[in-house]
């Protein structure tokens, strides 16, 4: 999935907004985790993963052209570790996606006409899933 593929899926999820709007957003969501990691903070997402910042120290390396040793600076690397629920869905059956795949739509035509408050979702997404497994 691309930047371009999540901007077509929230203006397909959300019709009121326009492409332009949905680029707006992921621009702004991509720009405040990036400056957060930049300033070294922790970014969790739940039922997703975190991303932090770990600390490489310096160290020698080769260069695998010529097998020299070159020294390697330390640095700042970004780092995600994925959340369990990700993790899970992941490794699911057929069944089970097929199962988030129905409920995500069912989701999507009830937020869509009003009849599910978006603040609301998670919950009743975890509860909806807890009926069927």
């Amino acid at each position: 999935m691309t930047k371009r593929d999540l901007i077509d899926e929230i203006v397909r999820m959300f019709p009121s907004y326009s492409g332009r709007d949905a680029e707006v957003i992921v621009n702004a969501v991509f720009e405040a985790m990036t400056e957060a990691l930049c300033s070294g903070e922790r970014i969790e997402i739940r039922g997703f993963g975190s991303f932090v910042v770990k600390q490489r120290r310096a160290r020698e390396g080769r260069n695998p052209k010529t097998g020299d040793i070159v020294a390697v600076a330390a640095k700042c690397v970004p780092f995600f570790k994925v959340g369990k629920e990700l993790k899970q869905r992941v490794d699911a059956d057929e069944t089970t996606y097929s199962l988030h795949i129905i409920l995500r739509f069912e989701l999507e035509q009830e937020l869509i006409a009003g009849t599910v408050p978006l603040e609301d979702l998670p919950e009743i997404w975890n509860a909806r899933m807890k009926e069927f497994l």
